[in-house]
C-alpha cells in the first residue's frame, strides 16, 4: 500500500491541472467524468488502505516523497503519515467528494464555468489531503493555507456579483487572522522541541510536566488557528456569507471537510492539549458558547442554505466542546457523523433552490414533499439525524459529546442540551416550512417545479443511508455495543490514555447516569420537534417578511446579535480611517512629496547647469582661467 498512498493526493491534483489547463476545450461533461473519477481512485485507495491497518491499527507507516527542507538543524521531510486518524479523514474527503462531484454534474449542467468549478474541486480536495496526510506541522499547514486559497476561489465563482466577491474576500481575510496564530504556534513548537514533526513533538511533549507555560502558549496558538478555519467565535462570521458559492462549494468546504481541518490538527496534537488544562478549559468554554449562539441565530433565519450554515458553525461547537472536555473519539465521531448529514441537507436543500428556479427564502416554499419526494425523504432523514433522535447516526455522536461534558461540567451539558433543543426545532422549522403546507411561491415556480436529476438524488440516497448507519461505528458500551471507532483510535490517543492512566484515571458515568443523560438528550430534542410541529403545521404560522412578529429578541437574532454591524465599527471602520489617514498624510503629503522634491531638485539642477553649456568659446576660456586660478590660491593656501 505504501506506493499506492501518494496517488491518493496525486489523482484530484492531476485532475485539476488537467480541467483547469483545458479549461476552454475540455467539454463539460468530460471534465465532470473526469473530475468524479479521479476522486473515485482516491477514495478506492483510501478505502484499501484502512483495510490494510483495520485489524492492526498500531501498524502506521510514513511515506516519505523527498526532502522538502534541510537547512542545518531544520530537517522537513515532505512525507505522509498514514494512520488511523489520517486514513479515517481520507476516506471522509475523499468518499464524501465523490459524491459530491456526481452531484454537482448535475447541479452546475447548465453553468458556464462548470469546467473551471471542477478543476477547483479538485484542487481543494488536493489540499485538504495534504493537510490530513502530511507527517508534520508544515505539510499540514501548506493544506490548510492551500483549502483557504479554495475556499476564496469557490467562495466568489460567480465573481461578476460583488456581494459574492465580498463574501469570499471575508473568508480569505478572517481565515489569514487565526492562521497566524498557526504558523505561531509552529514556531514555537520548533524552538521548544526542535522538530515540528508529529511524532518528534508528541514523544518530546509527553515528557513535560502539566500546565507548563510554553504548552500553554502553543496551544493557544494552534486554538486560534483552529478557530478560525473552524468557524469558533469571535472568528466565526465568514462561514455564513460563505453560502454565497454554489450550493456543492456549501456541502463539501463548510459541511464535510474544511471547517473539520481545526477538530483535526487539535486531535493530532491531543497530548499537547491534554497537557494544557487551561487551553482546554478555554475550547469547551468558546465550544459551548459557539454552539449555543450559532443554534440561537439559526431559529430565526429565512434562507435555507444560511440556516443549515449557522447550524454548521453550531455543530462545530459541539465538536469543540468534545475537544475541551478530553472526548476526542467523540469529536472525530461527530465529524464523521456530521459529514453524512450535514453533505445531505446541504445537497437537498441545494435539490430544493434548483425545483424553485434559484429561490432560498424558505417562506417563499412550501408543499414540495409531494413534487419532491426523494429530496423530502433524504432530507428528512437527514433532519432526524442532525436532531439527535435515536438510532440515526446523530444521536450517538452528539450524546457521546454530550456524556463527557457531563462528567467535565453539569452545566456545560446543560448548555449543550439548550443548543441541541435549539438544533431540533430550527432543523424541523426548516423542514417544515419547506416541504409541508401549500406552495408560497409564484405560479411560475409552481408551474416548474419537478424531482433532481438522478444524479443528483443518487448522492442524496446515499448519503441518507450513511446518516442512518453511521453512528454503529461507534456505539457505547451501555447500549451493548463495542465502541469500535473509540478502539479503531487507541494508538492515535494512546499519548493521552497512558498520561491520563498514570496521573489519575478519568471519571465515568454509571450506567444509570447514562442512560438518564441519553433520555433527557431525546426528550429535548422531540419537545423541539413538537413545538415546531404545533407551530409551522397545525397552526399554519410563516414568519413575517419584515420580521416583526416577535419584537425585539427576534429582530436581534435574525440580524445576527449584528455582530457584523459591531466588527464593522471597532475593527473595520478604524482600519479604513488609519489607511485613509496613511494614504492622505503618508503616502501623499509625505513620500510622494519627498520622491517629487527629489526630482525636482535634480530637475532644477540640470537648469542651472545648462546655463553654463553656452556654446561661447571665449566664456569657456574664461572659466577655464578662474578655474585655474582658484587651483592656485587653493595650493598657495595650504602652504
Amino acid at each position: 500500500m505504501k506506493e499506492l498512498v501518494k496517488f491518493i493526493p496525486l489523482l484530484p491534483l492531476a485532475g485539476f491541472l488537467v480541467n483547469g489547463l483545458l479549461n476552454k476545450k475540455m467539454p463539460k461533461t468530460m471534465a465532470g467524468l473526469l473530475a468524479s473519477a479521479v476522486m473515485a481512485f482516491a477514495f478506492i485507495i483510501s478505502f484499501l488502505t484502512f483495510l490494510s491497518i483495520k485489524d492492526q491499527p498500531d501498524a502506521s507507516f510514513v511515506v516519505n516523497i523527498y526532502d522538502f527542507i534541510n537547512v542545518g538543524s531544520l530537517k522537513i521531510p515532505f512525507s505522509f503519515l498514514i494512520d488511523p486518524l489520517s486514513v479515517l479523514m481520507m476516506m471522509i474527503i475523499t468518499g464524501v467528494g465523490f459524491l459530491i462531484h456526481i452531484y454537482s454534474m448535475g447541479y452546475m449542467h447548465d453553468d458556464e464555468g462548470q469546467v473551471r468549478f471542477f478543476a477547483y474541486l479538485n484542487l481543494f480536495v488536493f489540499f485538504m489531503l495534504l493537510l490530513v496526510m502530511g507527517s508534520n506541522y508544515i505539510i499540514m499547514f501548506i493544506g490548510w493555507e492551500g483549502v483557504g486559497l479554495c475556499s476564496y476561489l469557490l467562495i466568489g465563482f460567480w465573481y461578476k456579483n460583488q456581494n459574492y466577491n465580498d463574501a469570499a474576500k471575508k473568508a480569505f481575510i478572517v481565515n489569514r487572522v487565526g492562521d497566524l496564530g498557526f504558523i505561531l504556534a509552529i514556531f514555537l513548537i520548533f524552538n521548544q522541541f526542535g522538530s515540528v514533526q508529529f511524532a518528534d513533538v508528541i514523544a518530546s511533549a509527553s515528557k513535560l510536566e502539566t500546565g507548563s507555560v510554553m504548552l500553554t502558549a502553543i496551544t493557544l496558538l494552534l486554538f486560534v488557528g483552529a478557530t478560525g478555519k473552524s468557524a469558533q467565535l469571535p472568528l466565526f462570521t465568514w462561514l455564513p456569507d460563505a453560502m454565497a458559492g454554489p450550493t456543492p462549494v456549501s456541502a463539501l468546504i463548510h459541511a464535510a471537510t474544511m471547517v473539520t481541518a481545526g477538530i483535526y490538527m487539535i486531535i493530532r496534537s491531543n497530548i499537547l492539549f491534554t497537557l494544557s488544562p487551561t487551553t482546554c478549559a478555554v475550547i469547551a468554554g468558546v465550544g459551548v458558547a459557539t454552539a449555543l449562539f450559532a443554534a440561537t441565530i439559526g431559529l430565526a433565519q429565512n434562507d435555507i442554505k444560511k440556516v443549515l450554515a449557522y447550524s454548521t458553525v453550531s455543530q462545530l461547537g459541539f465538536m469543540f466542546l468534545a475537544l475541551g472536555v478530553g472526548s476526542y473519539t467523540g469529536a472525530l465521531f461527530h465529524v464523521m457523523t456530521h459529514a453524512f448529514f450535514k453533505a445531505l441537507l446541504f445537497l437537498g436543500a441545494g435539490s430544493v433552490i434548483h425545483a424553485v428556479s434559484g429561490e432560498q427564502d424558505i417562506r417563499k416554499m412550501g408543499g414540495l414533499k409531494g413534487k419532491l419526494t426523494i429530496t423530502f425523504i433524504t432530507f428528512l432523514l437527514g433532519t432526524i439525524a442532525i436532531s439527535g433522535i435515536p438510532p440515526f447516526s446523530g444521536f450517538f455522536s452528539k450524546d457521546e459529546i454530550l456524556a463527557a461534558a457531563f462528567s467535565y461540567s453539569p452545566i456545560l451539558w446543560g448548555l449543550g442540551a439548550v443548543a441541541a433543543f435549539c438544533t431540533a426545532f430550527y432543523m424541523f422549522r426548516l423542514l417544515f416550512l419547506t416541504f409541508f403546507g401549500t406552495f408560497r411561491g409564484t405560479e411560475e415556480q409552481k408551474h416548474h417545479l419537478h424531482e433532481s436529476p438522478i444524479s443528483m438524488t443518487l448522492p442524496l440516497m446515499v448519503l441518507a443511508v450513511l446518516s442512518v448507519v453511521g453512528g454503529y461505528a461507534n456505539i457505547p458500551a451501555v447500549l451493548g455495543g463495542g465502541e469500535y471507532l473509540a478502539k479503531y483510535l487507541a494508538p492515535v490517543l494512546a499519548p493521552t490514555t497512558e498520561y491520563i492512566a498514570a496521573h489519575g484515571h478519568k471519571a465515568h458515568l454509571s450506567h444509570e447516569t447514562e442512560y438518564a443523560l441519553m433520555g433527557a438528550s431525546v426528550v429535548i430534542a422531540l419537545i423541539g420537534i413538537i413545538l415546531a410541529y404545533v407551530t409551522y403545521v397545525a397552526k399554519k404560522a410563516v414568519p413575517a417578511e419584515d420580521g416583526a412578529e416577535l419584537g425585539f429578541l427576534h429582530k436581534l437574532i435574525l440580524n445576527k446579535y449584528y455582530i457584523d454591524e459591531i466588527y464593522d465599527v471597532v475593527f473595520v471602520k478604524p482600519l479604513y480611517a488609519l489607511s485613509s489617514f496613511g494614504y492622505k498624510f503618508v503616502e501623499v503629503s509625505g513620500i510622494d512629496k519627498l520622491v517629487n522634491l527629489t526630482s525636482d531638485s535634480f530637475v532644477l539642477g540640470s537648469k542651472v547647469s545648462s546655463k553654463l553649456q553656452t556654446g561661447n568659446v571665449g566664456t569657456y576660456l574664461l572659466l577655464m582661467v578662474i578655474g585655474v586660478i582658484a587651483i592656485l590660491a587653493y595650493n598657495f593656501s595650504r602652504i
